[in-house]
């Protein structure tokens, strides 16, 4: 193959990758996980959240296009027993009778390099709306993608344990969490 054929075949290869855009939109909830670690009287407690929906559009090209949307079912709280999980969903911590899922809406994604973006958005818990950014890895293997990260959120901003709860002595008012969301792609045409 002389220098021309090479041209041309790595332009036409070119050509044709960018024909096709791989956008990351699938949730994959058997794959993907919604946990955190709380304090209380200074002792780690973990918990997760069995059931949660997203709506994702995510093309790596063009991170700032990106869209998501978290739904978190409450009820589906696994705090490590029955007790437990009976009073988080009380109307001191997340009143799930009158507050059945917490929302986040992202208003943008922005590239910190490498496989690392940074997504902010609105979080609503309780009724109770405010901004929240999180840093986020991306993870590619094939039609597949694996979004990683952590972050803090303070109880106290969202109303989470009213009354005799208040007391961060008892329990913290920083809640650590951490997710997992494993999405596949779809092939779209290039806009």
């Amino acid at each position: 193959m002389n220098w021309r054929h090479s041209l041309a075949f790595g332009v036409l290869a070119a050509t044709l990758s960018g024909a096709q855009a791989v956008e990351f939109n699938q949730l994959q909830p058997g794959k993907s996980a919604l946990a955190f670690v709380s304090k209380q009287m200074n002792v780690p407690v973990e918990g997760q959240f069995k059931s949660f929906r997203s709506k994702l559009a995510f093309d790596p090209a063009k991170p700032a296009a990106a869209k998501a949307e978290l739904e978190i079912d409450l009820a589906s709280i696994d705090a490590g027993s029955k007790d437990a999980n009976d009073e988080v969903a009380s109307k001191a911590w997340f009143d799930t009778k009158a507050f059945p899922v917490a929302k986040f809406v992202s208003t943008s994604f922005k590239s910190l390099g490498g496989n690392r973006y940074e997504v902010a958005g609105k979080m609503t818990i309780k009724g109770r709306t405010l901004d929240l950014t999180t840093p986020v890895t991306l993870r590619q293997e094939g039609n597949s993608a694996t979004f990683e990260g952590s972050l803090v959120l303070k109880r106290a901003d969202y109303a989470i344990g009213e009354g005799m709860w208040a007391d961060f002595g008892t329990v913290a008012n920083d809640v650590q969490v951490k997710f997992r969301l494993v999405a596949t792609a779809a092939a779209a045409a290039a806009k």
